[in-house]
């Protein structure tokens, strides 16, 4: 049966060449403890640093600022508690948006039981927050603001840069979660305005379980998550994932050197994707900004077919997909995301994530289209809903896409 692999945004693959430099330290003679002082120790150390300089050249930082983690969770875990806790004298207000990853969300509601001031910006239909919006919220008690650079259910580029020249003029602290953006657009961290940046390293074709933390020199953060020796420059304690952390130094320069390539071919495939679901199929209308985008995101969300029914006969017939984040793909709630964008309950319960990577091909969408459409067909033809009228609402009809005027 032929595979196709839709879901890149859960996890990608290792590259042959990440996996290759990889190996180096796991077996051989390069395996010892970066802390130690002798010969192995010095050949570990000296791979760490070199990975650091490659992940700090991605985004235009120094190597100094870049603090290796075990993944985009706990970099986020790190910024916000890191921030809350060291600036608490100077305010306990923080600004949040509602369609955060849960590393975001859920470390920021915990700090509301701490005593925090929370405040959770809503979104317009794109899944965007509203920048003069934002600006109204921020009180002489603000110390942080963490914003998403790119959504990972629905694709939207948040508007980063405007958020980071108001940011900067307050002096707030400003974090954002870019680990689905990291080494898919080009950015750098003096473009964002950002003092923090997460990033993951199996988002990119890197290894499960090494992320890192950019922090920008002279940010008030202190170690809150670990205690323990002195690894990362005290920032963060434990013995470093020497390989990881290899690998995500090599698929980060690898992500650089490949980006405008890469993102040409995305692009064609995203959008015969969107095409072909859109012309193909009625009551189905497009999730995310139709243009401002990751370049391999496309989702959607099918009328009167739960998305689970969905994803289980698309994987019978050789398909990986996702309903949202993978994360919480154990849920039977529909996606924060889609209720923050004002979608139904009942409608977004039929969402659907195809993320495209460097392995797609064309024939591959071409399947996608011919396999999808027997099953809306039949899934479809069970539903007690299927016969209702059009869905409609200030959010657009499929039949035009997003369109807030639409009125059927």
């Amino acid at each position: 049966m032929r595979r196709v692999y839709f879901d890149h945004s859960a996890t990608t693959p290792v590259n042959l060449l990440v996996a290759k430099e990889m190996d180096k330290f796991l077996t051989g003679e390069n395996f010892g403890n970066p802390t130690s002082q002798h010969y192995f120790g010095v050949i570990a150390r000296r791979a760490v640093e070199e990975a650091r300089e490659k992940v700090a050249e991605a985004i235009s930082a120094d190597s100094n600022e870049i603090i290796f983690t075990s993944g985009g969770t706990e970099s986020d875990n790190m910024a916000i508690q890191g921030v809350a806790q060291t600036n608490r004298n100077r305010g306990n207000h923080i600004i949040t948006s509602a369609v955060e990853h849960h590393a975001v969300l859920n470390t920021v509601k915990a700090l509301g039981k701490q005593g925090f001031t929370i405040t959770i910006l809503p979104v317009d239909h794109y899944g965007m927050v509203d920048v003069d919006q934002l600006a109204e919220s921020i009180t002489d008690k603000t110390i942080l603001i963490t914003i998403m650079h790119a959504n990972n259910e629905v694709g939207t580029i948040m508007p980063i840069r405007e958020i980071g020249k108001l940011v900067k003029q307050k002096g707030i602290i400003f974090h954002t979660d870019a680990v689905q953006s990291f080494g898919k657009v080009p950015f750098t961290v003096d473009e964002l305005g950002v003092d923090l940046l997460s990033i993951s390293g199996h988002k990119l074709y890197g290894p499960k379980g090494i992320g890192a933390l950019y922090i920008r020199k002279g940010t008030r953060l202190r170690q809150t998550l670990f205690h323990g020796g002195a690894q990362e420059k005290l920032r963060r304690a434990g013995t470093e994932n020497v390989p990881g952390i290899v690998g995500l130094g090599k698929a980060a320069e690898l992500a650089v050197n490949d980006m405008e390539q890469e993102n040409k071919k995305m692009l064609d495939l995203r959008d015969k994707l969107i095409d072909g679901v859109m012309s193909s199929f009625k009551k189905v209308r497009l999730t995310g900004h139709p243009s401002i985008r990751l370049p391999n995101h496309v989702s959607f969300c099918f009328e009167y077919i739960e998305g689970e029914s969905m994803l289980l006969s698309l994987d019978m017939k050789g398909i990986a997909a996702s309903s949202g984040s993978a994360c919480t793909s154990g849920s039977l709630e529909p996606s924060h995301v889609l209720l923050a964008m004002g979608i139904p309950h009942e409608i977004a319960h039929g969402s659907l994530r195809l993320t495209l990577g460097s392995g797609n091909t064309e024939e591959d969408v071409d399947y996608f289209l011919e396999t999808m459409g027997p099953i809306v067909e039949r899934l479809r033809s069970i539903s007690p809903f299927s016969e209702e009228e059009d869905f409609v609402t200030d959010a657009g009809c499929a039949d035009c896409r997003i369109s807030q005027s639409c009125k059927g």
